[in-house]
């Protein structure tokens, strides 16, 4: 089964009647006692105050964005979102549930990314109610299937993905390098668990991602190593660009010519200095490369 709809009536006239009822109720023990306690008004008087209470019973106050379970002795006979004072069957169970989105700001969680390394894990997670029927019927308790769920879910996404591109080398997506894939991941994962309790999922991310601390320093390590060799390649890369520009400007303007040792000289005094950490000191040459 899922939410089924129902509307009811509103509750101002139910109250006005509530009010006269208890005037009514009021006046007959007042006569009973000015006729000396004349049994007739007395139990007039009892009776009005049972059907008082018995509207009163049947009241309902729903804020926007919350709704009503209405059951009758166990039996599921719908669900009302409508807001105002209301009223219903006095004998109905009223089960108010909020429709506001909420937040679960889930715990770090200790896992193994996909190679086997052992990460700190963390998400934030946007939901609300959106089948009123299942999540007071077919879950025990929605607040903590989502807590237990959702951990879950974290665990199981840390397993698919590597935390960075350096883990594994054909992995196309990483939890620290696509977010937004990531979080997408996520959701769908969480909204397929929550939809057995009528529960949707608005949002969910990673709020929290690192190495677990026995192995963050050797990570760090590794990232500054990788870091390093890229910006060497970068360095190389762009260095065998200027000394190729350079000797093809010298040789188009016919500066020097150059034989080929005389071009070898330059191509390795050139990577030096374009390539060093450190800036370059010259030496001034008075002789040739010959003598």
């Amino acid at each position: 089964m899922s939410e089924k709809n129902v509307k009811i009536k509103t509750g101002w006239l139910f109250l006005l009647l509530a009010f006269i009822v208890l005037a009514l109720s009021v006046g007959s023990f007042f006569v009973s006692a000015v006729l000396n306690d004349n049994p007739l008004f007395i139990v007039i008087g009892i009776v009005l105050i049972l059907c008082f209470i018995l509207i009163c019973c049947g009241f309902l106050n729903l804020a926007p964005n919350q709704g009503a379970v209405l059951s009758l002795f166990g039996d599921y006979k719908g669900t009302t979102r409508q807001t105002g004072i209301l009223w219903t069957n006095p004998f109905y169970t009223k089960k108010k549930l909020s429709l506001r989105s909420r937040n679960l700001n889930g715990e770090k969680l200790k896992v193994n990314d996909q190679v086997g390394n052992p990460i700190e894990i963390a998400a934030v997670i946007v939901w609300k109610i959106g089948d009123t029927y299942k999540a007071s019927f077919d879950v025990e308790s929605y607040d903590s299937f989502v807590k237990v769920q959702s951990e879950s879910a974290v665990r199981h996404l840390a397993n698919l993905y590597p935390y960075d591109f350096s883990e594994n080398g054909g992995s196309t997506i990483t939890l620290r390098g696509n977010t937004e894939e990531v979080a997408q991941a996520l959701k769908d994962e969480l909204q397929a668990r929550m939809s057995k309790a009528g529960l949707e999922i608005e949002e969910a991310r990673i709020s929290h991602l690192a190495y677990a601390p026995e192995i963050a320093a050797a990570m760090l390590q590794r990232q500054q190593a990788s870091a390093v060799i890229a910006a060497r390649q970068m360095i190389v890369e762009g260095a065998v660009g200027m000394v190729e520009m350079a000797i093809e400007k010298l040789s188009e303007k016919g500066v020097v010519n150059l034989d080929e040792e005389r071009k070898a000289a330059m191509v390795s005094n050139l990577m030096v200095v374009l390539c060093a950490e450190k800036a370059a000191s010259p030496i001034v040459n008075a002789g040739t490369l010959y003598h």
